[in-house]
């Protein structure tokens, strides 16, 4: 998809609203212009009227006369270079003097009526003023009637509106120089929060801190936001990647060893004992890797698991009950004692791949006859989830060692280094995986009587 100009959008928006504004105003300019020019020229039509109507008398045989003055129709005439026309009419429509066939509008005694028409092909505007003239013994009534063609009316309009037009011609010009030089201010920001960003190298992944307008926040968070997330992932693949090196190396190796002492085998003996270690090899490297793909998955989730109230009770109860036949199977007494109810914010299925591999540890690792117990506690108004083993447990440097990644760090969660042939860290490091996602902390500390190994995850108290 092409780019658009945001600075061509506004201008464009920008005109296109200020010539409607434009036309409207210029809407109205023309019909006050008209209004303006009307009013005028009615006055001096009127005052026209008035001019003609003074020199109306009456005659010795008591019939009227006019004494036509000029200067009232120069009155007229000295406006603007329309025609003039006019009339005057006695009693009962007589007429006196001026254009017969001028129209005459009714008009109320001492009132006068305006009216529009047409005198032969010129469009014309007359006032009629009705009036009378007394003899001493009675009062006759007279009109005068005095038009002018609207060219002149017509063009006072046209001058207003060109005027008025060219003002608002000028106006949106120096406006849209305004905004082309205000727009161009005001998007540096963003050519400068694009330059810092096309600076950093791919690696570099820290909250952008460039000088940003109010307005430009919202984008400077959500790519902060982004790259936050981007991080995430990337540390995730990092992490994947550095735990599948490091614990598929070991038994390839081993596969890798007795394959090759099957093809020096002397004896059916030898090749059935190095086929077995290489199918024992083969079988680690598959739980290894089952291992790693929970990991990536949880990897994965982190900063989007869904967190929900779970009844870590339930869960822990049910999760023991569906591990009890492995555990017999490697004579390990496995059960479950603590509260009968404890709410705290997890994901269920997370949940229970965490409290899995704590108890396949054990189980794996406690040895004969050791027992493994589950407990669900409150201290105070957070939930602990433990699993506890009285078997050989961990030495000091492999807890020392057990770095576990808090949920906010960067700092991956490495696992137990010791104990290659296990892959006992690797369960820890999903352990501690989970538990980030939840906000719950670990603790590897020693179990009852200074034997074996107890791990306790703290689950934060609810909201």
């Amino acid at each position: 998809m092409k780019p658009y100009s945001l600075r061509r959008r506004l201008l464009l928006w920008l005109f296109l609203a200020t010539a409607l504004l434009g036309l409207i105003a210029l809407l109205d300019t023309w019909r006050e212009a008209l209004r303006t020019a009307q009013s005028v020229s009615d006055r001096v039509l009127v005052g026209s009227a008035l001019a003609i109507a003074e020199r109306v008398t009456v005659d010795e045989t008591g019939e009227l006369e006019v004494d036509l003055p000029y200067s009232s129709l120069e009155m007229l005439t000295s406006t603007a270079q329309d025609k003039v026309f006019y009339r005057v009419d006695g009693p009962i429509g007589h007429f006196l003097t001026g254009y017969d066939d001028l129209a005459v509008n009714p008009a109320p005694t001492g009132g006068v009526a305006f009216a529009d028409g047409m005198h032969g092909t010129v469009g014309i505007r007359s006032a009629t003023l009705m009036r009378e003239v007394s003899t001493g013994a009675r009062s006759i009534a007279f009109s005068v009637t005095v038009a002018e063609s609207t060219r002149a009316r017509a063009e006072l309009a046209r001058a207003i509106l060109l005027r008025s037009a060219l003002r608002l011609a000028v106006l949106i010009l120096g406006v849209a120089c305004i905004v082309w030089i205000a727009v161009t201010l005001a998007l540096r920001p963003l050519d400068r929060l694009g330059a810092t960003i096309a600076e950093r190298s791919p690696d570099d992944l820290r909250p952008v801190t460039a000088d940003t307008p109010q307005e430009v926040e919202a984008l400077v968070l959500a790519i902060n936001s982004f790259m936050k997330r981007l991080d995430t992932v990337l540390e995730a693949l990092r992490h994947f990647t550095g735990n599948a090196s490091h614990q598929l190396r070991t038994p390839l190796a081993v596969v890798r060893t007795q394959l090759a002492l099957i093809d020096r085998s002397a004896t059916p003996a030898q090749t059935t004992a190095a086929t077995d270690k290489a199918k024992t090899a083969l079988e680690r490297a598959e739980r290894v890797l089952a291992q790693l793909l929970v990991l990536a998955r949880v990897d994965a989730a982190t900063g989007a698991a869904a967190l929900q109230r779970v009844n870590i009770v339930a869960v822990a109860k049910d999760l023991t009950a569906e591990m009890v036949p492995l555990a017999l199977s490697h004579r390990i007494d496995l059960g479950y004692e603590g509260a009968t109810e404890a709410t705290a914010l997890a994901e269920p299925v997370l949940l229970a791949e965490l409290l899995k591999n704590l108890l396949t540890n054990a189980i794996a690792y406690a040895g004969v006859g050791a027992v493994v117990t589950v407990r669900v506690q409150r201290l105070g108004d957070a939930v602990v989830l433990e699993v506890e083993d009285n078997g050989p447990g961990l030495t000091p440097e492999q807890t020392e060692r057990a770095v576990l990644r808090k949920r906010g760090t960067n700092a991956p969660a490495r696992a137990l280094s010791a104990d290659q042939e296990t892959g006992f860290g690797l369960g820890l490091a999903i352990t501690a995986e989970i538990a980030a996602l939840f906000d719950a902390e670990i603790q590897l500390q020693r179990g009852a009587e200074r034997r074996g190994l107890l791990v306790r995850v703290k689950f934060p108290p609810l909201a």
